[in-house]
């Protein structure tokens, strides 16, 4: 570091006032001289308490440096002449320029970054404003990310500074990192704090990169709400909110969403426009114009996808098809050629079809980019996506992709998924969730393919008994040898031979969710857990898992020889299930106690555990050697609050905690006073235990917990976001009143058979700022309308079941005013409704997609046209309702509703005493339908002829259920109603 000067140069005293001085020093003099040859020993401290600091430099270092200088002391100005110049700048800031003109090396900071850019500016220091900008580049460049610890305050605070001194280069630069990082902003606390001018450039620049438009628009109303004061004049303030607003790709929002925003303020007019496009999209007709569809912009129609992009969220959007993913991916240049755009608008309306759509993509566009940064992928309920297009489309331009997300799409099995993705080698995680099906495995046994897997009578490799080979994946391709997790929920396409060949093409796999998948049997599974040497996570609740996946889990791990050969510590060291950190097998009620003893004395690093209506006996959890878990669920079993305490002892890290229907946890039964003395021992043990965890986050809870056990674990409840108490569970009144107080981050409140009041309920909806599901059940008490007065914006669902008899149309209008976001809806028992409340419902809540009506007076008395207008509802269900349901409602619902999946109807609603049940054909989304009928009506369902392949059980019935799980699969199923 060069610090000396020519001896001869002259020497320029520079004055420099501190106008607020650390502290006063004891001494005769206000002032200090120090000298800039001397920098290296400059005492900053110690100088910066003096009111007057003179400082000796050089005159030519200053020219050199310094524009200003050069113009100060090297031309006409009376200073130029002088040998001492005033300094009109912030002492300890200069003092930083000055060291660095001198070529000592400043460490450039968050905290003093403006002020050294500003008087680099100021004095024209260049070398310094290199410097500084070299600095806020790399700290704000696209590879710094992760690594920066900059928080918007600061961004907004140096973007402000850049628009007041007109420095493109720092604008350039905060734009440019807030829209490539749009997703992370608008989580921070102070987005709402952003100018307008900083959110419009935001909107408008080529970098933006948000996961879907759901994201983007969510932003940007949240900023509206937190900037409508803000704004300038009203007539103005509409005009900016608009200009923001239409930066939307309005017509890739989900249905639900833009439905939902009609009665938005901001959002009224853009909603109408989403759902024209959505709908043109559909080929359906939407609610208000059938004009024809001009495609005038079709930028407006491509996925925004950038270079920066992570992910892609596509989810809710049944109106993307292959050919609205074609033309994102297809070079943005090509959209302001006329002689392309035609060519784009021909093939675009050619295939809007979905039939159409399988149209080969012009070879004159032929020309693609690859988005290297996209890592997952979710097309969740994109019915009109053809599957084969999509995966192509992925493989082709996401060559990094690692997650793929396609739940609840029926139009492709499993097997066959999986073997489309041979071509896509990067990916590690797969979800082709559907909703569970309602048969229950233990009493339906049958093979998803058409031919039967009889019993077996003692454990062996199941492939050894299928009597016909007819699955179309016999022969294994190449493994995935990078997928690690694997989500089949519900797929009732995925059998035996299904699994086989999982495991042979998944040769990595950690993680396998079959939850509710019914055609896979116990040897099955165990074959799997045999095969598959890495898993160390599986999710088998609802399904035929039992005795024999057991045995598989219990074996000793490949190498280390057989059980005989081993001690007992040794087994419990070398099996295969003392490598899992999950295991949930709720509901599966084939395995037996001591299976249940072997299994949990040999799980040493679970952290996930559910055994929820398990056989599930006290000495199961003593033999439990785990000591990491973070979730346990024993819902619905029968242990005791002694062996509770125990296994909580041993696991303090325990975050959520589900003992709902434990009708053992607190001995007594039906002698009330043995059990009033056993309560506070238990109780107290229960709650010592639970005293030395982590904070909760999750509880459910029914017998057995009171008031008391509230107060108790009051210290570890400041974190609790979901409580759920059900039967058994008696908090009382002054608990409740409480909750808020106790848990004032609660998100979800389900509350079953509670004593609760207005007071509580206003409580809840004025203090609780983040409750998203209020669920009251059966609960007793006087509550009126006045519990509902206030806004509930947050709240997403609502459940009142069995508490608002008095509920009137005028009620339910109130109800539509404070709780506008609802996504979700349930009222049983109001008898007071009529048909005009369906009405009331749709225009109140357009984008629900789910409804449960039941017992609810007349609603259904004239039918349900108006329910319809809720275009984006995937769940319905309609018992007890009025006599007024056409015999067509089923197909009607269907073709209308694009996303509707599960319909529960009653026979008491037919207008005709019947419906029509819809093949497979005219079905379109749906992939469950439940009929009933009252006991007091003893009629058959008039069946339609069964499917090839199909076998039907004639029996006497009280619920017809009808399951479509694929393509390929057709169950028709007759069970009893309990």
């Amino acid at each position: 570091m060069e610090v000396s000067d020519d001896v001869d140069d002259e020497h320029v005293i520079l004055l420099c006032t501190n106008t607020d001085p650390i502290e006063t020093t004891e001494t005769l003099n206000d002032e200090i001289l120090v000298s800039a040859t001397d920098v290296l020993a400059w005492d900053l401290p110690t100088t910066l308490t003096f009111p007057t600091i003179k400082v000796q430099t050089h005159r030519n270092r200053l020219i050199e440096r310094s524009l200003y200088f050069r113009g100060l002391l090297s031309r006409s100005f009376s200073e130029s002449c002088l040998g001492s110049v005033t300094i009109n700048w912030n002492v300890r800031e200069f003092m930083q320029i000055l060291k660095h003109m001198y070529g000592c090396v400043l460490d450039i900071t968050l905290d003093n970054f403006l002020p050294l850019y500003e008087g680099a500016l100021y004095f024209g220091v260049e070398t310094l404003l290199l410097k500084c900008e070299t600095w806020l580049s790399e700290l704000l460049s696209p590879k710094r990310f992760q690594s920066t610890q900059i928080q918007m305050e600061d961004l907004i605070q140096i973007w402000e500074f850049g628009s007041d001194c007109a420095s493109d280069f720092i604008l350039h630069l905060c734009m440019g990192y807030l829209a490539r990082n749009f997703m992370w902003a608008k989580h921070s606390k102070s987005f709402g704090k952003l100018p307008y001018d900083l959110l419009l450039s935001l909107v408008k620049h080529p970098h933006l990169t948000v996961d879907s438009e759901l994201h983007l628009s969510d932003a940007l109303l949240l900023w509206l709400e937190s900037n409508t004061e803000n704004l300038e004049r009203p007539s103005k303030s509409e005009e900016n909110c608009y200009e923001v607003l239409k930066q939307i790709r309005v017509g890739l929002l989900p249905l639900w969403f833009a439905l939902g925003k009609r009665n938005s303020f901001y959002f009224r007019q853009l909603a109408e426009e989403s759902l024209d496009s959505i709908f043109r999209l559909l080929n359906i007709a939407p609610m208000g114009s059938i004009d024809t569809f001009e495609y005038s912009d079709l930028h407006h129609l491509r996925i925004r996808l950038t270079e920066y992009s992570k992910k892609v969220d596509l989810s809710g959007c049944p109106q993307i098809a292959s050919t609205v993913l074609l033309l994102s991916l297809i070079p943005q240049s090509y959209l302001t050629d006329p002689m392309e755009k035609n060519i784009i608008k021909q093939f675009f309306i050619n295939c809007g079809h979905p039939i159409r759509d399988k149209s080969v993509f012009p070879l004159e566009l032929s020309e693609t980019f690859t988005f290297e940064a996209v890592q997952e992928v979710d097309i969740s309920k994109c019915r009109n996506l053809i599957i084969e297009h999509a995966v192509d489309c992925f493989c082709k331009f996401f060559p990094s992709l690692r997650i793929l997300k396609a739940a609840h799409l029926l139009n492709i099995g499993t097997i066959s998924f999986l073997q489309l993705l041979e071509k896509c080698t990067m990916v590690c995680e797969i979800d082709l969730t559907v909703d569970i099906t309602p048969l229950i495995p233990a009493v339906t046994v049958a093979s998803s393919s058409r031919a039967m897997i009889p019993l077996v009578p003692e454990k062996s490799s199941s492939v050894n008994h299928i009597a016909v080979q007819i699955m179309p994946y016999n022969e294994f391709g190449p493994p995935l040898s990078n997928v690690t997790k694997l989500t089949f929920e519900g797929r009732t396409d995925v059998s035996d031979l299904g699994l086989q060949y999982i495991s042979k093409l998944c040769v990595s796999l950690r993680h396998l969710n079959i939850k509710g998948c019914i055609s896979v049997t116990d040897i099955g599974i165990s074959d799997l857990i045999s095969t598959c040497k890495k898993l160390n996570s599986i999710v088998v609740c609802d399904t035929l898992f039992g005795i024999y996946s057991v045995q598989a889990l219990c074996s000793a791990i490949s190498g280390s020889g057989n059980f005989p050969s081993l001690h007992s510590r040794d087994k419990r060291l070398k099996s295969v299930v003392s490598n899992f950190e999950m295991l949930h097998m709720g509901g599966c009620r084939g395995i037996s106690e001591s299976s249940l003893l072997e299994l949990m004395s040999q799980a040493q690093v679970l952290k996930s555990l559910c055994l929820r209506w398990t056989d599930l006996v006290d000495q199961a959890l003593y033999n439990f050697v785990g000591s990491s878990l973070e979730m346990l669920d024993v819902s619905d079993t029968k242990i005791s609050g002694a062996a509770l305490a125990h296994i909580i002892h041993g696991n303090p890290s325990l975050k959520c905690l589900r003992a709902r229907g434990c009708q053992n946890l607190f001995p007594g039964n039906n002698c009330i006073e043995k059990r009033k003395s056993s309560f506070p021992s238990l109780h107290e043990k229960l709650h010592a235990e639970l005293g030395k965890m982590c904070r909760l986050e999750e509880i459910e809870f029914g017998w057995g917990f009171s008031s008391f056990s509230l107060s108790a674990l009051e210290p570890l409840l400041m974190s609790l976001k979901t409580i759920n108490i059900g039967l058994g569970g008696t908090l009382g009144e002054d608990a409740l009143k409480q909750l808020p107080a106790i848990c004032p981050l609660l998100e979800t409140i389900i509350l079953h058979f509670q004593v609760i009041s207005d007071m509580i309920v206003m409580n809840f909806v004025t203090s609780l700022k983040y409750l998203q599901v209020l669920a009251l059940c059966y609960c007793f008490g006087d509550i009126s309308m006045s519990s509902f007065k206030f806004p509930m914006q947050n709240l997403r669902k609502l459940r009142l079941e069995r508490i608002t008899p008095w509920m009137t149309n005028d009620d339910l209008v109130v109800l539509a005013q404070n709780c506008r976001n609802l996504l979700e809806l349930s009222l049983l028992g109001c008898p007071l409704l009529d048909p005009d409340s369906l009405q009331i419902i749709t225009c109140g809540w357009p984008g629900l997609v789910s409804i449960h009506l039941e017992d609810c007076g007349e609603v259904t008395a004239n039918g349900a046209s108006a329910l319809l207008d809720c275009k984006a509802l995937e769940d319905i269900l309609l018992r007890h309702n009025g006599p007024g349901l056409p015999r067509n409602f089923i197909c009607y619902a269907a073709s209308e509703m694009p996303l509707l999946r599960k319909l529960s109807l009653d026979i008491c609603d037919a207008s005709e005493g019947d419906f029509d049940i819809p093949n497979y054909a005219d079905k379109y989304f749906l992939s469950t339908l439940k009929i009933a009928r009252c006991k007091s009506q003893r009629c058959a369902f008039n069946l339609p002829a069964p499917a090839p392949g199909v076998h039907r059980r004639s029996v006497h019935v009280e619920t017809l259920v009808l399951v479509w799980n694929s393509r390929d699969l057709i169950r028709t199923v007759v069970k009893e109603r309990l």
